[in-house]
């Protein structure tokens, strides 16, 4: 168990060791110990015994799990943004890990995604770890894609519209920790759980930006492609969401690529270096809004028009959303506030019991809330702000000719990373932020001229914190 007082040894770097059971970390190093603070999950791991390379996927989830213990371990400056790194990892082959072109591809993607500076070793095992089975289990299917599936709005839907497509050739890889987050409705597909879960002593994680998510997710679909012979990786998120917190940073955040095809692109150069094959991303709704991809998905008869409601898109835990003991989303990050507008935009409804901020119409923020919930934090007040900021920002932003630069080189690049010609990725580009904007003036307007959203938005957003 590491302190309760974790910190960096240095103000240039915060240094990680990561040691199998009940193995001794380097001097003044953070120890991060396999079995404690990093923990497998052994039916998850047998989903992923379909290779004689067991060793090496099981080093790929080790290393995922040590960038996501050092990201929650060490709390970012309170003035700026960015981390050092130095992380030092067991694996089976070092000699394949320490190659110049892992490290490279590997450093490339986590200080993208991330913006941290990452140095990481790679030494050998102890121990060698096989799996508890004699023998790979066979794939009995010519799969031909991959699709995160997790309980979230976008996921649902865009895992049912592909599988339209591709039916018994999709695998739907559930994207949860641990056996309470194995899926209900996995139709006896592989990886259905991410086969790992980790710690962080008695502090807890004290880092919520979470940019390794982003890492981890795409880790996790890019082994199962490899594993079943997919080599597709389809990404379910909406263009609001892949491409919005790039285009809008908010503050002295960096930008957020978690879905964006810039980091994709990284990825699948890591996984060509690490497993020898191409594996590539594809967004089959990255120029649509999730409204139009929602209003598509309950058009369709083949689909339980039921399950959209059981999804959640917020990201707060339970403490912070919890109405008399039962968990809601905050209804008001940005998230939530995406999410509502495009049920909205759907002609669709939910009871307001799903939200603790169950009435946008209100003319009060507080007034807002469930007359149950808690009192109001700062901190939920401010994800508010930021959240209907975003939304505001993203359907104003082709109206600002302060932006036109900004969005002539997320064009140029995104060009180049799609392969598509610049002339169509403008087009599509201004269709989705057009689109988007009109869907926020009708729910603004739905709300009316004196609900706290919209006077929010009329004014200086900044000022109501």
């Amino acid at each position: 168990m590491i302190s309760s007082t974790i910190q960096a040894v240095n103000s240039c770097s915060y240094r990680v060791d990561v040691v199998e059971i009940n193995q001794s970390s380097l001097p003044d190093w953070i120890k991060c110990e396999i079995g404690i603070n990093i923990e497998f999950d052994i039916k998850g791991l047998e989903d992923y015994c379909f290779t004689d390379k067991y060793s090496l996927v099981y080093d790929v989830f080790v290393v995922a799990a040590a960038v996501q213990f050092c990201d929650h371990s060490k709390r970012r400056p309170a003035s700026g943004w960015s981390r050092q790194f130095e992380l030092r990892v067991p694996v089976h082959e070092p000699e394949i890990w320490n190659s110049n072109n892992v490290k490279r591809t590997l450093h490339d993607a986590l200080d993208y995604l991330t913006g941290d500076q990452w140095k990481i070793k790679f030494k050998p095992r102890m121990s060698r770890v096989d799996p508890s089975l004699q023998q790979p289990l066979p794939l009995d299917k010519d799969y031909q894609a991959v699709v995160s599936y997790s309980e979230g709005l976008d996921s649902l839907m865009v895992s049912k519209l592909e599988g339209l497509k591709f039916g018994d050739a999709l695998i739907r890889v559930r994207l949860g920790e641990g056996s309470n987050s194995r899926s209900t409705d996995s139709n006896d597909n592989p990886f259905t759980l991410v086969p790992f879960s980790v710690s962080y002593g008695e502090t807890g994680s004290v880092e919520p930006s979470s940019r390794t998510r982003g890492f981890k997710f795409a880790l996790v679909s890019g082994v199962a492609a490899f594993l079943s012979g997919a080599r597709k990786v389809i990404v379910p998120e909406s263009g609001q969401g892949a491409l919005g917190p790039a285009l809008i940073p908010v503050g002295q955040y960096y930008e957020d690529y978690r879905n964006h095809p810039f980091f994709t692109k990284y990825m699948e150069s890591f996984l060509s270096a690490i497993f020898g094959v191409k594996i590539s991303y594809f967004y089959p709704r990255l120029w649509f809004t999730k409204g139009e991809t929602l209003k598509e998905f309950v058009r369709n008869e083949n689909f339980d028009q039921s399950t959209w409601q059981k999804t959640r898109s917020c990201w707060q835990d339970q403490r912070h959303v919890s109405v008399s003991g039962k968990r809601r989303q905050c209804g008001v990050c940005a998230a939530c506030i995406l999410r509502r507008m495009s049920i909205h935009y759907a002609g669709l409804s939910e009871r307001k019991e799903e939200y603790v901020w169950e009435n946008l119409s209100a003319e009060n923020f507080e007034d807002g809330k469930a007359r149950e919930a808690i009192k109001t934090t700062q901190a939920m007040k401010g994800h508010a702000v930021a959240g209907i900021l975003y939304n505001n920002n993203l359907a104003n932003f082709l109206n600002l000719e302060l932006n036109r630069s900004r969005f002539d080189l997320h064009v140029t690049q995104l060009s180049q990373v799609l392969e598509r010609s610049e002339n169509e990725v403008r087009s599509k580009f201004e269709r989705l932020l057009r689109k988007h904007e009109n869907e926020w003036k009708s729910f603004l307007d739905s709300m009316g001229p004196n609900s706290f959203v919209s006077k929010w938005v009329k004014r200086d957003l900044e000022c109501c914190l």
